[in-house]
């Protein structure tokens, strides 16, 4: 079950979209603009985030780029726009801004699900390779220092 934040200021909007994630066996978390859902982002550490883009307080591409900038340790953390805002440029905007997806309303429930399984597919992976590299770097590591552990006879390396 993966941990997913909705960010949403429209409350019925927000309570369908909380509903239709939690049904497909997702614990969800809510927030009703970019300011709490950032607060929640650092305090709740999400698998996934889905953030609408025009909201009071901090809209989504500012809550996105702050994300970017200076919370580096959220950087594999899927992040999707879900917004009204459905013209080519808006969505390339969200996409260059550092979005891994973008989807458009009226909401596709089922083509929401097929893109957030998809990309807690695409965090898994990169996860486990992540863990695969740091478990090779530790083995190197290892051999390095039991090698600098065995005892050498350095007068002859200096003769």
């Amino acid at each position: 079950m993966a941990k997913i934040l909705c960010i949403e200021d429209d409350a019925e909007l927000l309570r369908i979209l909380s509903e239709e994630l939690s049904d497909a066996g997702h614990n969800v978390l809510e927030a009703t603009d970019g300011s709490i859902g950032l607060e929640m982002i650092v305090g709740h550490k999400p698998d996934l985030v889905i953030s609408d883009i025009s909201m009071p307080s901090m809209n989504g591409y500012v809550l996105l780029k702050t994300l970017r900038d200076k919370h580096p340790e959220f950087a594999e953390m899927p992040f999707l726009f879900l917004s009204a805002l459905a013209d080519r440029d808006h969505i390339i905007d969200g996409l260059d801004l550092g979005a891994d997806d973008y989807l458009t309303k009226p909401i596709d429930y089922d083509m929401l699900s097929a893109r957030v399984d998809a990309r807690l597919r695409q965090a898994d992976r990169m996860l486990c390779k992540k863990q695969e590299e740091t478990a090779k770097l530790v083995e190197t590591f290892e051999k390095i220092g039991a090698n600098i552990a065995e005892p050498r006879d350095c007068d002859l390396a200096w003769k």
